[in-house]
């Protein structure tokens, strides 16, 4: 029977009086402390939070990995506190920012989960000297049409207010029930339905059990994160690993969005970009996790050629 890594208690720090949350996994391993620590973003949605990441750190961790983990979790999720505003990619990027400098203090490589991509880009933005991000990786990141094409902030404003009323509560209410969770799970996010079983149902119940956890879902859905980002993307100096799963999909209309287009963009934008698929659909770190865990260390391995 695989032995299971312990998860860690939770920890908590202060930003701008808001109380925030976050785990992290220090391997025992001597000088190999030292190792670049992981700084975790999970992705938004009904119920998901830093949870999202568990398999992965407990397979980090048992595989051997060094790194230490820092897995937090954004405002308006898990057990950071949900105040009721509308989130924007700029807030969740000033979080960890200061997460970074007080809590961390050291350079990191910084990991981000699907359509959260904005918020690492964001958080790329606010370095200066000395950058506390070394080396980026993007899971199963949007398809390029959707990170280059804003949606307007008046139309933004307006779905945020339509999903910020009692129709939005209401609405909340129904896409929480178990349900809507194991349809949409498998119709969007999981290769093998399979995966879709009551430890993901649990986890996605618990995450969105207090009702205030819409407030950043409704964000999300209202499109806050949908700029144009690509001279963001190109002026990204850091050596980056973009992983798509082989059966990714979108919302995007665009049947030529395959997984082999998505990467190709990427990479045409990236200045120092590698890409590689492994099994699996949208949810790579929590799906397909050994082989997501065995990519990223290798890429870890991999010495630093751009400063």
């Amino acid at each position: 029977m695989t032995q299971t890594t312990e998860i860690p208690s939770t920890q908590f720090y202060a930003w701008k009086n808001y109380r925030c949350a976050y785990e992290n996994y220090s391997p025992d391993v001597g000088e190999d402390r030292h190792s670049t620590p992981l700084l975790l973003i999970h992705p938004i949605g009904v119920g998901l939070s830093r949870r999202f990441w568990h398999r992965f750190c407990d397979d980090w961790c048992q595989s051997g990995c060094t790194n230490p983990i820092y897995n937090p979790d954004l405002l308006g999720c898990g057990e950071s506190e949900m105040p009721h505003v509308a989130y924007t990619p700029a807030d969740w990027a000033a979080q960890l920012q200061h997460f970074l400098q007080t809590v961390i203090q050291k350079p990191v490589t910084l990991v981000v989960q699907g359509a959260l991509l904005p918020v690492a880009l964001e958080l790329v933005q606010l370095q200066t000297q000395p950058n506390l991000i070394q080396k980026l990786v993007l899971a199963s990141p949007p398809a390029m049409a959707l990170m280059t094409q804003a949606t307007g902030t008046r139309k933004q404003k307006l779905t945020w207010n339509l999903l910020d009323s009692p129709l939005g509560a209401a609405f909340y209410l129904y896409a929480r029930r178990p349900q809507f969770l194991s349809s949409f799970s498998t119709r969007q996010l999981f290769a093998n339905t399979e995966q879709v079983d009551r430890e993901w149902l649990d986890l996605l119940a618990l995450g969105a059990a207090n009702p205030a956890s819409r407030h950043a879902v409704f964000s999300f859905l209202a499109g806050f994160w949908r700029q144009n980002y690509r001279d963001a993307i190109a002026a990204i100096t850091q050596p980056t690993l973009v992983v798509m799963g082989d059966r990714a999909s979108s919302i995007s209309k665009n049947k030529q969005d395959t997984p082999e287009r998505r990467l190709v963009d990427y990479l045409k934008c990236l200045p120092h970009g590698e890409g590689v698929k492994i099994a699996g659909r949208n949810v790579l770190p929590y799906e397909s996790t050994s082989e997501f865990t065995a990519t990223l260390a290798g890429f870890e391995n991999t010495k630093l050629t751009v400063q």
